[in-house]
């Protein structure tokens, strides 16, 4: 077991299994993982075209039924009668992106009873993945029912979002250089085909008030869209290479975003501020210097409260950051590559995917938000950076109400 000071450890790791027979061009790395909404569900591209749901059962320290100790296989099932089980889905290709629907999504019945009349017409989640052919597969999360295939992408599909807000839109990114967005809602036409990017697209944001779109590609420049006009609002500038990796923060007030460059960037999306930059410095000094890309980022996520970030770099290791701080809290380095990292949705777990096909999860001690950073989140909930500056109270009390003001040394 890896400890990491003041911050998480590592607890134990998903192994893919390895099928006997598999189409050559798959391998078993894992390029994307994700947390259902409520925490109910984890989504695992294992490699070999195979994606594992996992129930997630909250008992024993967070560790789910189905999980076995360190460096072992995960079970086929989860025991017990009544409980979920374990899905695998085969897509024939190999997948990219996964993302699930918020929680709870409308009704599922006019979108697929034609195809599927035994889905019942009830809330259900559903999980969205992108494939290396430019197909996107949605399936049915309690009944494994493949539901809808869309199609519309030229390249592999590297990134979904749905809306937090549950009206069940989807956003799509892919190599082909264009964002995609679906509202499935509609019989799963194609909305709207965003353009601008010139090199491949990597990653998407959603802001959780469902305002605003962050897009990232093979560029040094941030794209920020509008979700209501579908049009691109500014671009922001900073970076000095590709960026890889973007998210919102929990109250929409801050952007967050990686590049190969080696640094984090925090902004302020109103007003285009730079916030604060992260510079990922080499830990270990016994590593060689002259690998100018032996801390290209990538990947970054908040905390559920906001409070924190985390960082996997192509350095091995495993960073949380304070968004105060200019260094990080707490590392641990991990066996092999790094491609992603996020939360679980009510704190205490950080998953980590590995290029090798393993996932591992670090437990992380839960936060106790301040008074000031509820207060803050409160403001947030209904203001933007422009409405709090707008506001008839001293500068002081602005400064000191509003995340994208930060009173950073």
């Amino acid at each position: 077991t890896h400890h990491l000071p003041r911050g998480p450890r590592f607890d134990w790791e998903l192994k893919p299994g390895r099928p006997h027979q598999f189409d050559w061009k798959s391998s078993c790395e894992t390029w994307s993982i994700a947390f259902s909404p409520d925490g109910s569900w984890f989504a695992w591209s294992q490699g070999h075209c195979i994606v594992k749901l996992i129930p997630w059962l909250l008992e024993e320290q967070f560790i789910p039924k189905g999980f076995e100790a360190k460096n072992r296989s995960s079970k086929n099932e989860t025991k017990g009668q009544g409980s979920p089980k374990e899905k695998m889905l085969d897509c024939g290709q190999i997948v990219w992106g996964v993302a699930f629907s918020p929680w709870p999504s409308p009704p599922s019945k006019k979108l697929w009873a034609h195809n599927h009349p035994q889905v019942p017409d009830v809330f259900c989640l559903v999980l969205a993945m992108g494939l290396n052919d430019g197909q996107i597969k949605i399936w049915e999360v309690q009944t494994g029912l493949l539901l809808l295939n869309l199609s519309g992408h030229q390249d592999v599909v590297r990134d979904l979002s749905f809306t937090p807000s549950g009206s069940l839109i989807l956003v799509s990114t892919s190599r082909d250089k264009t964002l995609h967005i679906w509202y499935l809602n509609k019989h799963s036409k194609q909305i709207q085909v965003l353009l601008g990017h010139l090199q491949w697209v990597y990653c998407c944001s959603i802001s959780p008030d469902c305002s605003m779109l962050c897009s990232v590609a093979e560029e040094k420049s941030v794209f920020l869209w509008s979700m209501r006009s579908h049009t691109l609002i500014r671009k922001l500038e900073g970076h000095q290479s590709s960026v890889v990796s973007c998210e919102s923060s929990p109250n929409s007030a801050l952007l967050v975003t990686a590049s190969y460059d080696t640094n984090v960037i925090m902004w302020d999306p109103y007003t285009s501020k730079r916030m604060r930059s992260l510079h990922h410095t080499q830990v270990d000094s016994a590593m060689d210097d002259s690998n100018v890309h032996i801390s290209s980022l990538r990947s970054v996520c908040f905390s559920p409260e906001g409070l924190y970030l985390a960082t996997v770099a192509d350095d091995r290791l495993l960073r949380i950051w304070a968004l105060e701080l200019k260094t990080p809290i707490a590392f641990a380095p991990v066996t092999n590559g790094l491609c992603c990292c996020t939360f679980f949705p009510h704190g205490g777990v950080i998953a980590t995917e590995i290029r090798d096909g393993h996932v591992q999860f670090w437990t992380a001690p839960r936060v106790l938000s301040s008074l000031k950073h509820l207060r803050r989140k409160a403001l947030q909930s209904f203001l933007t950076t422009y409405q709090v500056l707008a506001l008839p109270i001293p500068k002081k009390m602005k400064e000191s109400s509003h995340t994208g003001l930060f009173n950073f040394p």
